[in-house]
């Protein structure tokens, strides 16, 4: 038995690495950590490895980084 076809608006759940990402469960998009917004995966291109969230733009993603610094020990 298959499995019925994803709807094509589904929020995909990724795992975040440096300069590519996986996909744990496919979908058309991801959120913004910051904005909220919907990013298609064919135009993602900003994202946190340490934080494991992705950003609509550079400076989005800045204005991110910049809310709450991560702090290495």
């Amino acid at each position: 038995m298959q499995t019925p076809p994803l709807p094509r608006e589904t929020e995909a759940k990724l795992y975040y690495r440096h300069g590519a990402f996986d996909i744990v469960f496919p979908g058309s998009y991801v959120l913004c950590a910051v904005t909220q917004a919907r990013i298609p995966l064919n135009n993602l291109r900003y994202w946190s490895v340490d934080r494991q969230e992705a950003y609509a733009d550079a400076v989005v993603a800045l204005q991110g980084l910049l809310r709450d610094p991560v702090r290495r020990g």
